[in-house]
Formats: structure tokens, sequence, C-alpha cells
């Protein structure tokens, strides 16, 4: 499963795929968190849309690379120190269209958030509020008359996904 930001909005909203955690240096590079499984590839996106008091601003990626545990990035326009505080806890966000297909069998998070979980016997279980990434496997949020955490195993607990019904089946019990 691609890992996604969950709270990512509607397709005329960016999905939000990382954060500038602060300043680097002293010649305008920043700081980056990365929402994507694999941190670098955030770099890889053209261009980043960056949330300006919910205005999303287009900027273009001049360098980046990892360091350290993180990535830094050296952004059009933020040219010193000053201006890389600026934009500390800004979120970085892309457009749906600029992301890859899903691979047959995989989904990116953000398709998951707000479906309908039901079990093999029809019994709806509540809709998926989140997800969590826990190293072993990727777990669902659900949220209905309790809230439920599910492993998200396909062929094993995860019966099938139709993102068109709205609908992940699932082989769990509602006791559970």
């Amino acid at each position: 499963m691609a890992d996604l930001d969950s709270k990512a909005g509607a397709d005329n909203t960016p999905l939000i795929m990382g954060r500038i955690s602060g300043p680097w240096g002293v010649k305008g590079w920043v700081k980056l968190k990365s929402f994507t499984s694999q941190p670098a590839d955030l770099l890889g996106y053209q261009p980043w849309y960056l949330d300006s008091g919910g205005n999303w601003e287009a900027t273009e990626v001049l360098e980046g690379r990892p360091h350290g545990k993180g990535l830094v990035a050296r952004l059009t326009g933020c040219d010193g120190r000053d201006a890389a505080e600026c934009l500390t806890g800004t979120d970085i966000g892309i457009y749906r269209h600029q992301l890859p297909p899903a691979e047959h069998n995989e989904y990116y998070w953000n398709d998951l958030v707000g479906v309908q979980v039901v079990t093999l016997a029809g019994k709806t279980l509540g809709t998926v509020d989140h997800l969590l990434e826990t190293g072993a496997n990727d777990v669902l949020v659900v949220s209905g008359d309790r809230e439920r955490l599910i492993p998200f195993i396909q062929g094993q607990v995860i019966a099938s996904v139709d993102l068109d019904a709205g609908v992940i089946t699932v082989d769990w019990d509602p006791d559970f």
C-alpha cells in the first residue's frame, strides 16, 4: 500500500506530502519531514504547493537531497535563513494528477479514508477514519459504533476493496 497523508482534501486541494520543519544553514535551505513511504520520493515531485494560510502557492524545488534522517531542499524565492525560518511548519502539497497511478491491488491511503468497512456477513463496522503504519503492516482505523483497528492484510483480513462502490470487505469479528 502506498503511504499518503490522509489529511488530503478534494481533487482541487493538494494532497499533503510533507512539511517544512525549519531552516537549514544560512543560504535559504529548509529541513523537510516527508510523509511518503520512501522519504526521498518527496523530492521527485514538481512543483510543490506550499500552504500559505489556505492559499496553495506553487514553488519549484531547485535542489534537494537526503540529510541525516531527513531531507533538505532549496526552493525558489527562499534566499536566506530568515525566509527559510518563515516557512517553518508549512505543509507541502501536490495535486493528485502528479502521482503515479497505483498498481493493481495497491491503494493510496487517501483513497481509503471515508470508505465503508463491512464484514463478510454484511455487518457494517463503520468508515475508515485514517490509517497507521506499524512496520509489520498498515492498520485501518475504523470509526463506527466504536473505534476498531483492523490490519490491512490483503487475502487474510482484507477480503476485497471496491473503491468505486466505496466498500472494503473484511474477514473480521465485529466483537473484536
